[in-house]
């Protein structure tokens, strides 16, 4: 299998998961080309193995460079992986198009669903990009950035409609610190990814207005419920949610400080507005952005999602955060579980 790795690959956004990414990869026997926006970011990764604006003191590998052309770092690519912010991948894709070498496949590393249509990011990347969905897979599981940049355990799970091509990506993102699973759920998979995003925000606000750790234990239990009703409700199977894509994301995602949308949510939790939140947060929260095109979709197949729904008003500024954790069902009366 190690022999059959694609040799030269590309990675697209230099923030804290598309470098550790790139690390992963390299650590696992990849020729990686990282493109970062800003050239002094590109020229401190090639030159200084650093990356100090995302992943402070981490040492990068030798074979990892960067360039903020993007042409250079696509060419000869012979599998490309997308970590740019959710809201702007239909742009970035576009200025791309012609550059992607035909037959490589584009892996998604993002957890997040275009506001302006509610795709899910793998749609986006088959519109985008014209390109069969076999060659198409999505990246997920529990993977806080800083941790896998210290060589700390963990494991993803790779997914596409081809079993081969999430076969071969996973085979080459796996080294000794991280092993990829392979699954074809994609719907599941991808919503996995962008649903914990928003408990974790909920987690995170009770966690900033300071209750313990049987309501967080609630919210969680009962947001992965919300998630799998949800993604269900769309093609997914229920056991995904089980997996790594879903609850295995969301511990990681809602007990650790490291978590952006948990940040944010503490933020709003502490009594932090809106736009202070964003203003504060040196990088993206997915989960901020994914609020009200999940509502949207969970409307669009009758799905009740109390705990979103809550998270939405605190958004708004029309719910006390304080108030957020009675809200775990749409109703007073007694409900199986």
């Amino acid at each position: 299998m190690r022999a059959a790795i694609p040799r030269r690959v590309a990675v697209l956004g230099s923030g804290s998961w598309g470098t550790t990414f790139a690390k992963v990869l390299a650590e696992g026997g990849a020729d990686v080309t990282l493109w970062a926006r800003r050239p002094e970011v590109a020229r401190e990764i090639t030159e200084s193995k650093r990356n100090t604006d995302y992943l402070p003191g981490i040492n990068l590998p030798r074979t990892l460079v960067a360039s903020s052309s993007v042409e250079t770092a696509l060419a000869g690519a012979e599998q490309v992986y997308l970590s740019v912010p959710s809201q702007t991948l239909r742009e970035n894709l576009a200025a791309v198009r012609a550059l992607i070498p035909h037959g490589a496949p584009v892996v998604s590393l993002m957890k997040g669903v275009e506001k302006s249509t509610g795709l899910r990011m793998s749609e986006v990347i088959e519109q985008e990009l014209d390109i069969d969905r076999s060659l198409i897979a999505v990246a997920s599981g529990p993977n806080l950035a800083l941790e896998i940049a210290k060589r700390q355990p963990t494991a993803a799970v790779v997914s596409s409609h081809s079993l081969e091509t999430a076969t071969l990506v996973a085979a080459t993102a796996t080294n000794p610190y991280f092993r990829s699973f392979v699954n074809t759920d994609v719907i599941g998979t991808e919503f996995g990814g962008v649903l914990k995003n928003l408990i974790a925000v909920a987690i995170g606000i009770v966690d900033g207005v300071g209750y313990g750790e049987n309501t967080k234990a609630s919210i969680i239990t009962r947001g992965l419920a919300e998630m799998t009703a949800f993604a269900v409700s769309f093609g997914a199977k229920a056991e995904t949610l089980a997996g790594l894509a879903g609850l295995g994301d969301l511990i990681a995602t809602c007990e650790s400080p490291l978590s952006r949308n948990n940040t944010a949510g503490r933020l709003l939790g502490q009594g932090y507005a809106f736009g202070d939140v964003v203003r504060q947060m040196n990088q993206t929260a997915e989960g901020l952005a994914s609020v009200a095109p999940i509502l949207e979709l969970a409307r669009s197949r009758g799905v009740d999602m109390p705990i979103v729904a809550q998270v939405a008003e605190v958004l708004a500024g029309t719910l006390d955060p304080r108030n957020i954790a009675p809200h775990l069902t749409e109703t007073s009366e007694p409900q199986g579980e």
